[in-house]
């Protein structure tokens, strides 16, 4: 039976700042004049949170059972270690969808916008048909492509949208910066595991485009983050603070191209989280009006 321990690290919490940053800035993006409403704030932080939550454990059940975590250098897992029957897990990220579930009803109800119903429906099946099911599609390269929108637009923009049922420009392109810095975050994950994953036929977008090219990708990924938040400063200026994150954006990129491998991307992992977190939160501090820039 697994420890309280074991069930913490099987949150995986590196990956958290990958739900909280695009709260975090879509709130700030939606913060013009008036106070947010908190209550909505915090349901998106809950449907996020949820939502990583539950495609982390799904993703160890669903591994676990086809053994593709039997051999890696990351963190050790539930169901791939034994510490955790498969049913457990998979039950653990039911719960964790069940609760952003009801998150995103409670949004739907406040906002009276019902159709949101569907997207967080889309966004739950998203995370479990990543590694679950026949053929999922984080096993054929596709894995960027739903993190990218579910972290990236969806959630930026979702969030920006309950506040006040508008969304802004800068709002938009501020989404993709986050959403790229996600796929980041899953590109460091996947280098680390590149030749675990291609002897068990998990082909990730990593082990299509080979070790030199990903590495490349990481980086082109973080550098065009930043890109979208310099973009976001046309017409505010005040917004090129975010350009405070180019200096470790700088560090990671080159240790990431210098050929870090295994055990040492783990803090790769780490640290494009806080890179993102960062970014989103001085973005978002930086595209309301609250004068502290001014």
């Amino acid at each position: 039976m697994a420890t309280a321990s074991e069930w913490l690290s099987g949150l995986r919490l590196r990956t958290l700042p990958a739900a909280i940053s695009p709260v975090v800035l879509g709130v700030g993006a939606a913060w013009q004049g008036d106070q947010p409403n908190w209550a909505k704030a915090g349901l998106c932080l809950v449907v996020a949170l949820g939502l990583q939550i539950g495609v982390n454990f799904s993703n160890d059940y669903s591994d676990g059972k086809r053994g593709s975590d039997a051999d890696r250098d990351g963190p050790t897992r539930l169901v791939a270690s034994g510490a955790a029957k498969p049913g457990a897990v998979k039950a653990a990220a039911f719960v964790a969808f069940g609760v952003s579930a009801a998150a995103g009803l409670g949004l739907a109800y406040l906002t009276r916008q019902w159709w949101l119903i569907a997207v967080g429906a889309a966004a739950i099946a998203a995370a479990w048909f990543y590694t679950g099911g026949r053929r999922p599609y984080g096993y054929r390269g596709l894995g960027e492509v739903g993190v990218f929108l579910f972290f990236g637009p969806v959630a930026v923009l979702g969030t920006t949208y309950v506040q006040g049922l508008w969304i802004s420009w800068r709002a938009i392109v501020a989404s993709v910066g986050v959403g790229l810095l996600a796929c980041a975050i899953l590109m460091a994950n996947n280098l680390r595991d590149l030749d675990a994953d291609k002897q068990v036929g998990k082909m990730t977008l990593a082990v299509k485009l080979g070790g030199m090219v990903s590495r490349g990708v990481y980086a082109w990924e973080m550098w065009a983050a930043i890109a979208a938040g310099a973009v976001c400063a046309i017409g505010r200026p005040r917004v090129l603070v975010v350009l405070l994150m180019a200096i470790p954006t700088a560090r990671l990129t080159a240790a990431v191209g210098d050929g870090l491998r295994g055990k040492d991307l783990v803090r790769v992992l780490t640290r494009t989280g806080q890179v993102e977190l960062g970014y989103s939160i001085l973005l978002g501090l930086a595209m309301a009006d609250l004068g502290i820039y001014s």
